[in-house]
């Protein structure tokens, strides 16, 4: 036995790594670093949806729903009619989730580049404990506006996997959608969006 561990020992302490951090608080940091190393690196070419205009493809959701009601970190209400008139990325995630923890980074870099006057960026949190995402974005200095759904997401914000983002034109059209991990912090996807907004 002696003989077989000691033969084995690289296999064993593997998978005992392995299993320590897939049953363990560990699981989500580590899986979702992997996953941003991936998109750093550019092994993982995960393209963000290219809002150059909105298209017949989504004429049936040519305009936002009347009312979006969402809540704010701190509890306020808010709702996404109100950023009308601005192109508008909204985001779903949550703080439970890898690959949206993943392009989390990129998202807060877009963020901070861009004319918020003329962009908006809509988080939304589908945490059930609230407390998490709060805690995740101090913990991480995220300064992206994120909100909180207050009612069933209506088309075309509803989806079955996360991330997921549509981008909106200041007139409320989808320009278009993405479903999975992206980086949003290229040239080219700042570009898309001014160009959107009319800059």
């Amino acid at each position: 036995m002696t003989a077989w561990l000691r033969k084995n020992r690289g296999e064993l302490l593997f998978f005992s790594a392995f299993t320590l951090v897939m049953t363990t608080g560990l699981r989500q940091p580590v899986l979702s670093t992997l996953q941003r190393g991936l998109l750093a690196t550019g092994l993982w070419r995960a393209t963000p949806p290219a809002p150059l205009a909105a298209t017949a493809q989504f004429a049936s959701e040519r305009t936002y729903p009347l009312s979006v009601p969402l809540t704010t970190l701190d509890g306020r209400p808010a709702n996404l009619s109100q950023f009308r008139g601005k192109v508008v990325l909204v985001n779903l995630w949550a703080s439970w989730c890898p690959p949206c923890l993943a392009e989390m980074p990129g998202l807060q870099a877009l963020y901070q580049k861009v004319d918020t006057s003329k962009v908006a960026f809509v988080l939304i949190s589908l945490d059930e404990n609230q407390n998490k995402a709060r805690a995740l974005l101090k913990r991480k200095h995220y300064t992206l506006p994120v909100f909180f759904p207050t009612a069933e997401l209506p088309a075309p914000f509803q989806t079955s996997s996360i991330p997921y983002t549509v981008v909106l034109t200041p007139e409320g059209r989808v320009a278009d959608r993405h479903s999975g991990m992206a980086d949003y912090d290229t040239p080219e996807f700042k570009a898309a969006l001014e160009k959107l907004a009319g800059m």
